[in-house]
């Protein structure tokens, strides 16, 4: 065990990195000082070929296994450390990737180095008499003892062959480019015309003229490539024109009539009730107006098909360009994000990365990154369990075709498990896997107390430590002082927690602690490993593949006075971590409780991003799909709507809204970079076809003058190409590594040029190479992007990642890719994608969309209004941005007309003077155009009606409620700089193992349910009220009780779901069920009292009338 300090210095952007020997490797030393130890060649002194190859294999091999076992931290003003941990959880680890794996201990006197190994993780032994040896002490006997074996002392026989790994090609940086005519720097420009750039990816990079633009650049390919039949990977599939032009035509004939009715309703006055009419007018102007901002871009609406057997022919076929048919398919790193164990159970977490890791996606282009917020060792040690786990269920779900690969949903799958599946030794392994899953749940959940045991113990040895120094260091006669011992929390190895203690102390709490980083899982080899009848493995996997993905720990570094900014900002140090540890060319996120429910989602997006103009796609969003929803969905939880009809429609103009969770992203978008020839698309329906052309700036990595704030539109303005290059730091931070790694990235992204018309595309086979093997000087060089000082003087979070200043970051983000002309694509699978977990309980739904509908109002009051969006972004693209930080002001105008019912009913007036002919057919007319657009939206999208109704009515529920909160928290913010904060939205289940939907039935109390209750009461008693005025009124008038009744009777059917969760469960009682049976007792007296009036009373009720 041992620890390794780094010096930041020496990992700066001057392209030189530390060799592994410059380190300080005394342990427990606050004070270290950094030497290089250099032998010079000497005629004495001259190695031998065979030694330099064995000193570059052997390295690279123990080099990426310390990384592996070691857990880095470091931080703002501290250095960064590598310690060396014996074991990450208190059970063996047994897969050869898995940090902490067991491993012989090194023969050699004095040394207790471990031995070297291979893909398996079994000894290598270089000598026939199995002398075991570490790989130091063999390159001793090697180098300085004449190649004698120190066990049996007889020369080393035959060229030993530690590793098998393919050296890695260096690729210089070629002559800068990116200069406009103007001077001004085009990052755009240095991006995409970049032939050679240094950098870490698998990645070989085209010769100089070969194809790597597509078009004419092609001449050099193989005649048979570009002979064969070109098929596309994706198809637009239009609704049919049977659907989609009555819905248009319905869509016009509202408009018509929303426009003459409102026009006669300001033309007739209610002289009686001026007040009244007033009111309801302005309501409904708003009302048209937003329904007309909500429906115009649901105009267009496609459907998309992905071709995954085109895809495995284009990427996974043996060609001229790739003989062996090695995957040539980029790298994609996926994202997971949770905050705090206690609201996001580890176990949801886990199971979500098992999901990950048994992906059908090839194995060795697969990474994925946990971002721990909260710096826990419970979800810490709840990842190392997962990776342990995922030593035997990710080769299950490879052998037997498992679906859904998360083990959680798949054995409480409620239908037959062996359906369709043919192996005979299925059941026994099924039955298997089940005992171990059993097994691993118990380990993590257990957890906690566990952690909490061992802490108590270390922390009882710490005091009596320090009780008994004490006691030496004292005299007889002086009386003993309380010992103060920091209640620190330990690892499973002994040590002290770098992030958050359960006890909280200096540099160990939620918001003051060290960046971490784990390699969980070492990054695999680049072939196909079986498993073998001796791993202790208890299912047969002799014909599986048993690698597993890269899987790395991150957790950023907290300090004191730093503004972290929530999701967004730890979104962004998995982007600059992943770039420097992996640097896949694309980026999916989930939510820690969203897991994969299509194994080959992943390959269903890949295909929009390889097909032809797919560079041009920012980002492939996934619908949310949610399972634990009650049957009737009584809040509208599954927003099927939103996803399959809003969202669906976007598709066919610019692209769909980004919505915070499975998103595939291009990560040279997330950069802030423009799409390629941005210049030549600007689309039929742009701003500029209608406004006017603005005039053309040069592309620069945002169009800051126009979107973005002043400080960031000085650019990178200078004439000599070195200087203008040296100034991208000031977009993207001081780390080399992460600077030269966006061109590959960028390159690694861009479609095959397999067709003359795929513009900006590469070679097919150029991404075939082996992944360079991970050192510890890469994770320090990681560390240091997720320090807290990092994105300080940079464009992180205002033009580069996930923005910040927002709560609903994600629609930010999407917001600017689509501002700089990127557009994206919805990927609706039949089968689907991703699915996740929401919330049933009441408070809880109110909750969340008081945190969406706050995002929205933000976004209004900012630079990110739609309305200030640039030319690129088309015409509806904006209406529908605009939408969304409009929607919720929607909530002033909707509160007051749920009161004019009661109004009208307390006042004997109406919002019109009396129910004539033209206002009960505008009426109709408009009721009836509704019914037909919901009709064919059912028809095109595919949802249901009971859906469509469920979303009716919380939209009247969540306007009444969280939304009119949203805008008073917005208006706070602006006007007072008042900060708003949220907590998690909790995805525990409820306590209740009996009831699936125990938390649907519990009642919470929040201020949000005050406008809703107050207007149902209201409306009650109006009802009341105009009944009992009416009947034994001398001249009653009935059209207006009707009218008031009418639509009383309409908001409470709207607000119905939620009076029903005031309820309660069933079979219990609570306070408002009383104040409801007085209300109707009430109700139902004063009918009784019309109906049999007291004696000596007459003509009650007079005659009714209708007009």
């Amino acid at each position: 065990m041992g620890t390794r300090f780094f010096n930041r210095e020496n990992i700066e952007s001057n392209g030189t990195s530390p060799s592994r020997y410059d380190i300080d490797s005394e342990i427990g030393s606050g004070e270290y000082a950094t030497y290089t130890v250099h032998i010079p060649v000497t005629p004495d002194n001259q190695p031998s070929p065979m030694a330099i190859q064995l000193e570059r294999r052997a390295s690279r091999r123990v080099e990426e296994q310390y990384t592996t076992n070691s857990i880095f931290t470091g931080g703002h003003n501290c250095v960064t450390r590598a310690h060396v941990m014996d074991k990450v959880i208190g059970t063996d680890s047994s897969h050869p990737q898995m940090a902490g794996a067991k491993g012989s201990v090194c023969a050699i006197q004095g040394c207790d180095a471990k031995i070297m190994s291979d893909e398996r993780g079994e000894d290598l032994l270089p000598c026939e008499c199995d002398f075991k040896i570490c790989r130091d002490c063999h390159y001793d006997a090697v180098r300085t003892g004449d190649g004698i074996c120190p066990g049996c002392k007889e020369p080393y026989k035959g060229e030993f062959d530690l590793a098998g790994v393919d050296d890695g090609r260096v690729l210089t940086l070629s002559s800068p480019v990116g200069v406009s005519k103007a001077g001004e720097f085009d990052q755009n420009g240095w991006l995409f015309e970049t032939k050679g750039t240094y950098g870490y990816g698998n990645a070989i990079w085209p010769k100089e003229g070969a194809g790597g633009d597509g078009g004419n650049d092609n001449v050099g390919e193989s005649s048979q490539l570009l002979s064969k039949q070109w098929r596309p990977l994706t198809r637009k599939l239009s609704i049919k024109a049977a659907i989609l032009s009555p819905y248009r035509l319905l869509v016009l004939v509202r408009m018509v009539v929303l426009g003459l009715f409102l026009t006669w309703r300001i033309r007739n006055p209610n002289e009686d009730a001026m007040w009244l009419w007033g009111m309801s007018v302005v309501c409904e102007i708003w009302f048209a107006f937003s329904w007309v901002l909500d429906q115009l871009p649901k105009l267009c609406p496609i459907n998309r098909y992905a071709d995954l057997n085109v895809l495995k022919e284009k990427f996974e076929t043996p060609n001229p360009r790739n003989p062996t048919g090695k995957s040539d398919l980029p790298g994609l790193d996926m994202f997971v994000s949770t905050a705090d164990p206690e609201k996001e159970p580890p176990l949801v977490t886990a199971n979500t990365i098992l999901s990950i890791l048994a992906a059908d996606y090839p194995v060795e282009k697969l990474s994925c990154y946990v971002s721990d917020d909260g710096g826990a060792l419970l979800t810490f040690e709840a990842m190392a369990e997962a990776a342990s786990f995922a030593n035997l269920w990710v080769p299950f779900c490879r052998k037997h075709d498992i679906e859904p690969r998360n083990p959680e949903s798949y054995f409480n799958l409620k239908r037959d498990p062996y359906k369709n599946k043919v192996r005979p030794d299925f059941v026994k392994d099924r039955r298997r896997v089940k005992r171990e899953y059993d097994e691993y749940k118990v380990r993590i959940n257990g957890l906690p107390d566990s952690i909490r045991r061992r802490s108590d113990a270390y922390n009882a040895r710490e005091e009596m430590k320090a009780l008994k120094l004490q006691r030496q260091n004292k005299n007889e006669d002086e009386p003993l002082e309380n010992v103060k011992v920091p209640k620190a929390t330990w690892m499973a190895d002994g040590t002290h927690w770098p992030g958050t203690w359960v006890v909280s102390g200096p540099e160990h709490s939620r918001g003051d602690h060290a960046g971490i980083i784990q390699v969980m899982l070492k990054p695999p080899s680049d072939e196909p490993l079986n498993g073998t009848s001796i791993d202790a493995i208890p299912i047969d996997l002799t014909e599986v593949d048993i690698r597993l993905p890269l899987l790395v720990y991150v957790s950023r570094e907290k300090r004191l006075g730093y503004d972290h900014n929530k999701k967004a900002g730890a979104m962004n140090a998995l982007v600059r971590a992943s770039a420097i540890m992996s640097n896949g060319p694309f980026i999916l996120n989930l939510d820690c409780d969203h897991y994969i429910y299509n194994s080959q989602a992943l390959r269903e997006g890949m295909c929009f991003m390889m097909d032809r103009g797919g560079d041009r796609l920012c980002y492939v969003q996934f619908p949310q799909r949610f399972e634990g929803i009650d049957p009737s969905d009584r809040y509208a939880n599954h927003n099927t709507v939103f996803f399959d009809v809003n969202m669906r429609a976007l598709d066919g103009i610019q692209g769909p809204m980004y919505v915070g969770t499975g998103c595939l992203f291009r990560r040279t978008a997330l950069y802030g970079f423009d799409p390629p020839r941005s210049k030549e698309h600007h689309g039929c329906c742009s701003s500029s076809c209608c406004f006017g052309q603005r005039k053309k700036k040069p592309a620069s990595v945002a169009h800051a003058s126009e979107e973005e704030d002043s400080s960031s539109s000085q650019g990178l303005r200078e004439t000599d190409d070195e200087l203008s290059l040296s100034l991208l730091p000031k977009s993207f931070g001081n780390s080399s590594f992460l600077i030269d790694s966006i061109p590959v990235a960028e390159f690694q992204g861009r479609p095959l040029a397999d067709h003359p018309s795929v513009k900006n595309g590469r070679q097919p086979g150029a991404l075939t190479m082996a992944r360079e093997p991970l050192d510890a000087v890469t994770v320090a060089e990681a560390i240091s992007v997720i320090s807290c000082w990092y994105e300080d003087k940079t464009e992180w979070g205002r033009r580069v990642g996930w923005i910040y200043g927002s709560v609903t970051e994600d629609v930010v983000t999407g917001y600017r890719m689509h501002n700089r002309g990127w557009r994206s694509v919805y990927c609706v699978t039949k089968r689907d994608a991703f699915r996740g977990t929401a919330p049933i309980n009441l408070t809880d739904r109110l909750h969340q969309v008081l945190r969406w509908a706050t995002g929205s109002v933000e976004i209004f009051f900012s630079r990110n209004n739609a309305l200030l969006g640039s030319h690129r972004m088309k015409l509806l693209q904006k209406i529908a941005y605009l939408n969304v930080g409009i929607y919720p002001f929607t909530s002033i105008f909707l509160i007051v007309y749920c009161f004019l019912p009661a109004l009208s009913l307390f006042s004997g007036e109406f919002i019109v003077q009396s129910l004539n002919v033209a206002f009960l057919t505008y009426l109709l007319g408009i009721t009836i155009t509704l019914c037909l657009l919901a009709v064919l939206e059912i028809k095109w999208s595919g949802i249901e009606l009971e859906e469509w109704w469920r979303n009716e009515q919380f939209w009247l529920i969540g306007g009444t409620s969280a939304h009119l909160a949203a805008v008073l928290q917005g208006l706070l913010k602006v006007i007072a700089g008042i900060e708003i904060s949220f907590t998690l939205t909790s995805k525990s289940a409820g306590d209740d193992l009996d009831d699936e939907f125990a938390d649907l039935y519990l009642i919470r109390w929040t201020s949000l349910m005050i406008p809703p209750i107050t207007i149902m009461i209201t409306n009650l008693i109006g009802i009341a009220v105009g009944v009992t005025r009416t009947i034994y009124s001398e001249i009653p008038q009935w059209s207006r009780l009707l009218g008031g009744v009418f639509f009383s009777f309409w908001v409470l059917v709207h607000l119905y779901p939620f009076a029903k969760g005031l309820m309660g469960r069933r079979g219990r009682t609570p306070t408002i069920v009383f104040v409801w049976s007085g209300l109707i007792a009430i109700t139902i007296s004063l009918l009784w009292v019309a109906i049999n009036p007291p004696s000596g009373s007459s003509d009650i009720g007079g005659s009714f009338q209708f007009p």
